[in-house]
């Protein structure tokens, strides 16, 4: 059964443009324009909605004034909540995300990075937190899950702090596991992706990479040194060990 998106939205262009691209992926689109048709559609226990997506600034109100209420009764409480907004200040990710959103994304954006987000706080919310095992676009070892679809790598579950390079860089080497490869070859995978002028700043990123993901980063058991080589991701890591 497809899931059933409540898109909160003033504004018409953006509303189109995102309901048409999530109905071709298969969700069930209902959008509104105002705080008060959206509490009007969730008020009922058996509103139907899987998700909702809340722009932060509304003609009626705050978006995050909804966002609080939906936490405050117990049959939205479970409920998905992915926040947009136009004004992109820290401290409204911040509130949003502490009032209780799922995930937050400032505008402008791309579509394709919306659907992917949403996909994720959707399969959080079925499955708890965990994906499904069959996920294409995650990639699991041990502790560390790296998700290609909403660009982001989690560590026990909780998203770690690279810039968008740093994470091409990681899902470059994740995806050859146990294959070392020199700096000429990583930087060939990441051509158009603003690479950087000079071979030594791929040891900069792998350092920064390794203090978000390693336990101890002095000591790394992700991302492996092979000394006049190149670097090599563990095909085993964690739990992954026999």
């Amino acid at each position: 059964m497809s899931a059933r998106i409540l898109l909160i939205d003033d504004d018409t262009r953006l509303t189109g443009m995102v309901g048409d691209y999530l109905r071709q992926a298969g969700y069930l689109i209902d959008a509104v324009a105002s705080l008060k048709a959206g509490r009007e559609r969730l008020e009922r226990r058996d509103h139907g909605f899987d998700g909702v997506i809340l722009d932060l600034m509304l003609p009626d109100g705050d978006g995050l004034d909804l966002c609080r209420e939906l936490r405050g009764l117990a049959h939205t409480r479970q409920l998905p909540i992915l926040m947009l907004t136009a004004r992109g200040e820290p401290m409204d990710r911040v509130v949003g995300l502490e009032l209780g959103a799922d995930d937050y994304l400032p505008k402008p954006f791309e579509p394709r990075e919306l659907l992917a987000r949403l996909r994720a706080i959707l399969r959080r919310s079925v499955a708890n937190g965990q994906p499904p095992a069959d996920d294409p676009d995650v990639k699991r070892f041990g502790r560390l899950e790296i998700d290609l679809g909403a660009r982001v790598a989690r560590l026990d579950g909780r998203e770690c702090d690279l810039t968008s390079y740093q994470f091409q860089m990681l899902a470059v080497l994740a995806e050859h596991p146990g294959r070392v490869l020199s700096r000429d070859q990583i930087m060939d995978a990441l051509k158009g992706h603003a690479l950087e002028a000079f071979d030594r700043s791929i040891d900069v990123h792998i350092s920064r990479i390794r203090a978000a993901i390693e336990d101890d980063p002095k000591n790394p058991r992700r991302i492996l040194t092979v000394r006049g080589a190149g670097y090599v991701f563990a095909k085993k890591q964690d739990s992954d060990e026999a």
